[in-house]
């Protein structure tokens, strides 16, 4: 039951759904969780309206002093002057990691044990991040920016798809060293987790109970692309035929 005069908010997830309603508190514990950026999407019910997270005077000061000046990204500012390193030596929040779609569901116990086994990577805009032919080695958890994967046809770029924050990608590379089938680049400055395939193997061996909810929610991601692969083809083979019909 909602208290009578409290005020509450919503949450804008990186999934792009709304969670709520919370109260303050809550919003405060999702902050300290790093469920909550700066930068995260808020409604306040007694202000009627969505702004970050930062711009309410009433959680503020529960991100840090920092935040009053401009700052990069919390992982980014952990990782200034790194290019590579693992989490635990930068002493980043592993709760971070909820901001990645298919490790929302993992406790906080799970995460601090995942964070040992990826690395962190910061890719400047315009770089490539691997081409098309390279051999796969690594899946790929974004962080904070975007990417874009591409094929070059005849000097033209068409563009396969594009990554968001919590978006995964490169993920056959854990069970295969085949060749990776698009280019991917970096269209603003990101940063991401790195899962090697010699790392998902150490996982698999030294935490069966972690790797075994991790892949299934990477299942149920490629699932779902599947279908929805399955119903744009649909689409267009029933307007191709239908147009041949004509």
């Amino acid at each position: 039951m909602e208290s009578v005069g409290a005020n509450f908010y919503f949450i804008w997830g990186v999934d792009d759904s709304p969670y709520g309603p919370v109260e303050l508190s809550t919003l405060v514990d999702w902050i300290k969780d790093e469920r909550v950026l700066r930068e995260t999407w808020v409604f306040s019910r007694n202000a009627g309206k969505w702004q970050q997270a930062v711009g309410f005077a009433e959680i503020r000061n529960h991100f840090g002093v920092e935040v009053m000046a401009p700052a990069p990204a919390p992982v980014e500012a952990a990782l200034e002057g790194s290019t590579l390193e693992k989490p635990a030596q930068k002493g980043f929040k592993p709760g971070m990691l909820r901001r990645i779609k298919i490790l929302a569901d993992l406790n906080d116990a799970q995460l601090a044990q995942l964070a040992e086994y990826l690395e962190v990577q910061q890719v400047s805009q315009w770089t490539v991040l691997f081409n098309q032919g390279d051999a796969s080695d690594a899946m790929y958890l974004l962080m904070s920016g975007e990417l874009r994967a591409r094929t070059m046809i005849g000097g033209k770029e068409t563009i396969l798809s594009t990554f968001s924050p919590g978006d995964f990608f490169g993920d056959m590379a854990l069970f295969d060293h085949g060749p990776r089938s698009a280019d991917v680049l970096a269209n603003v400055d990101s940063t991401l987790f790195k899962l090697t395939a010699t790392s998902f193997d150490r996982l698999t061996r030294e935490m069966p109970a972690l790797a075994t909810p991790f892949l299934q929610a990477t299942a149920r991601t490629l699932a779902a692309r599947i279908r929805a692969d399955n119903k744009r083809l649909a689409r267009v083979t029933q307007q191709y035929t239908t147009g041949s019909e004509i």
